[in-house]
């Protein structure tokens, strides 16, 4: 990255008079950096140790000392204003729905994240993914966002780990980043009631079972599968629905059904719905992008097919 394409600034703020620091991880030079609609200020802030980005909130009157250089933990930040050139307006020319910009939340490996950001890349997905949110820094997810230029953000602060956003600073953060969707990709915590009011209709969730059979708070992972076989049930597969206030209860978008087959494992069954939930999600999510997701009288989300708009898929 080329610093003399930025210009020493201070740092932006809210309106609540807050400032938030951006320290973008892996930086390369064929990033694309943060945009915003309401500020040609931002900060980016490079990461000498730590392996993750933080937000760091700074008070109104540390603002106003204008300090240009903060180091904290091995962390040096110094905040920029970006030039014209080199802030990522999208590539919305010509007719239909502008691109969508996603925030996928994983805690594991990432293999929906992956499978949507891939798409995203050979135009399956009408979107770019603006930035991953993890509670695990170090999972493969977070990993593979830095490794392609993506931003990561650590949520949510907790008493073990102080260095997560609260939950008003990562709607403020998504806010910067001008983000439509959120995207659940094996993201284990519960998503706060702040977080789904600020984004109405407009936060996914994949499991793995055919909700509303075999969800809630403790099923996640092979111990979904395992109660399927337990149970004796003929069929499993994903589910793609909207997140609501609670686990695994908001309404349902999309699934797909697979066999349960008489002597499966659950790590074999786990595979056979693996396949299908890399499927379904990216349907899904370039429904969603290209504006094919509408909501029946009763509140029932349907999408329209791409070909023909009178048919529901």
């Amino acid at each position: 990255m080329s610093m003399n394409r930025f210009t020493v600034c201070r740092m932006d703020t809210l309106s609540s008079g807050v400032g938030l620091g951006f320290s973008l991880t892996a930086i390369q030079p064929s990033q694309k950096h943060l945009r915003t609609r309401s500020s040609s200020q931002q900060i980016l802030c490079f990461p000498i140790q730590q392996k993750f980005l933080s937000y760091n909130a700074y008070s109104a009157g540390e603002q106003h000392r204008q300090k240009t250089l903060i180091s904290r933990k091995g962390l040096e930040c110094r905040c920029y204003a970006p030039t014209e050139g080199n802030v990522s307006k999208g590539d919305d020319s010509g007719s239909g729905p502008r691109r969508k910009r996603l925030a996928i939340f994983v805690s594991g490996g990432g293999s929906n994240f992956k499978s949507i950001h891939v798409a995203t890349l050979d135009g399956l997905i009408h979107g770019d993914v603006a930035v991953l949110v993890t509670d695990k820094p170090s999972c493969g997810g977070a990993e593979y966002a830095r490794n392609n230029g993506i931003a990561v953000i650590f949520f949510p602060k907790s008493k073990s780990s102080s260095e997560g956003l609260s939950t008003d600073v990562l709607i403020s953060a998504l806010r910067k980043f001008e983000v439509d969707f959120l995207l659940l990709a094996g993201y284990l915590k519960l998503i706060p009631v702040e977080l789904v009011r600020a984004f109405p209709k407009s936060i996914l969730n994949i499991h793995p079972s055919l909700l509303p059979a075999f969800g809630g708070k403790g099923f996640y992972g092979l111990k979904v599968h395992k109660a399927v076989i337990a149970s004796g049930a003929r069929y499993s597969g994903p589910t793609i629905h909207f997140v609501d206030e609670h686990y695994d209860t908001g309404r349902i978008l999309a699934q797909r059904a697979v066999p349960v087959l008489a002597d499966d494992s659950p790590e074999q069954l786990a595979a056979r719905v693996l396949k299908e939930e890399h499927k379904v999600y990216v349907e899904a999510v370039a429904a969603l992008c290209e504006d094919r997701v509408v909501w029946r009288e009763d509140g029932v989300p349907l999408i329209k097919s791409r070909t023909n708009p009178e048919e529901y898929i």
